[in-house]
């Protein structure tokens, strides 16, 4: 099993919903909305400075869903190269 975590500005949520639905991928998934921080692609603290809010995916898959759902979080990346989107995995210890 991997877990994957995405992290992204709330503007591309839909579209990144949209590549999964597409994919036929990542049909369960949490999502924690709202997150504050800062990254390589700037900071996202939801205060009148930085108003800007990313969120959340934790998908738990196997290593094929994965790689759809990376190539999938791929194409986003490319529409939106100025958008915060970062994929992060980890394999499970058994």
């Amino acid at each position: 099993m991997i877990r994957l975590e995405i992290i992204a500005n709330n503007s591309v949520e839909e579209n990144i919903l949209d590549e999964f639905k597409s994919s036929g991928v990542a049909k369960h998934y949490t999502k924690i909305p709202n997150i504050h921080g800062v990254g390589s692609s700037g900071s996202r603290l939801g205060d009148p400075i930085w108003p800007e809010e990313n969120f959340s995916f934790v998908i738990w898959c196997e290593e094929e869903e994965a790689a759809l759902i990376k190539e999938a979080v791929k194409r986003v990346k490319s529409s939106f190269p100025n958008e915060g989107v970062k994929v992060f995995s980890l394999s499970s210890v058994s």
